[in-house]
């Protein structure tokens, strides 16, 4: 079993050596790169102001975080939902970054980098030269995003959970969602429903030749000169 997760914040600002903090972590788990339905999800007080640039992509505001809880209340639910495994992150520098400055404030050890799955890394390899963007990408593999006005950390996380899925080769067939109880006798079941139906045998067709053509080979090879299988010595 293969356990990740898809992992998304809003924060203040770009820049959390300036002072911006982190007001949203929205997470998701997947099993053998599948949703399961467990989730992590929380809106955070910053202890700052909110710049206006900031609430017109997050919609989040001073007055609705106000009553939200500090980072360190969440901090030990959140690092206990992420156990050990790999974060699947759409631009994981930034994310990271702010979560370890954040985890850095109230003493915490900070998240390694190498148990990132950066997707924009994945989609510039992938596709060199195209844009990387999340929209990008669910234009590219069709996948629906019209409900996403706003940025939000956990439906972002909910999207990317499926621009993932096809940056490491797309949907398969027979696969259901992890955590549906589905069994190995299931899955093989499935994969037999599938399977293309039986072709009608055919009897194989003859392949000597005719005696005419057996003739017209035999006065072709009488037509060749000291031919190689004629010799004594083929060397």
């Amino acid at each position: 079993m293969t356990r990740e997760v898809v992992l998304d914040t809003e924060t203040t600002g770009f820049k959390h050596a300036d002072g911006d903090r982190v007001v949203e972590i929205g997470a998701l788990e997947l099993v053998n790169h599948l949703p399961t339905g467990n989730t992590f999800h929380v809106y955070l007080n910053p202890e700052r102001d909110m710049p206006a640039e900031a609430a017109r992509v997050h919609g989040l505001t001073e007055e609705f975080l106000a009553d939200k809880p500090l980072f360190a209340e969440v901090a030990e639910d959140m690092l206990a939902f992420f156990a050990d495994s790999p974060l699947v992150i759409h631009n994981a520098s930034f994310d990271m970054g702010f979560l370890n400055a954040e985890l850095a404030r109230i003493g915490r050890d900070p998240l390694l980098m190498d148990r990132a799955i950066d997707t924009v890394q994945m989609a510039r390899r992938k596709y060199p030269g195209a844009p990387a963007s999340l929209d990008a990408l669910c234009r590219r593999f069709g996948v629906e995003n019209a409900h996403r006005t706003l940025h939000g950390a956990l439906l972002d996380s909910e999207i990317l959970a499926e621009v993932y899925l096809h940056l490491i080769g797309g949907r398969q067939p027979g696969l259901g969602l992890a955590g549906a109880g589905s069994t190995d006798t299931e899955d093989e079941n499935a994969a037999a429903d599938m399977a293309s139906p039986e072709r009608p045998v055919r009897s194989p067709r003859p392949h000597a030749p005719t005696p005419e053509e057996a003739a017209a080979h035999a006065a072709f090879v009488a037509r060749l000169k000291n031919p190689l299988w004629t010799r004594d010595n083929h060397a």
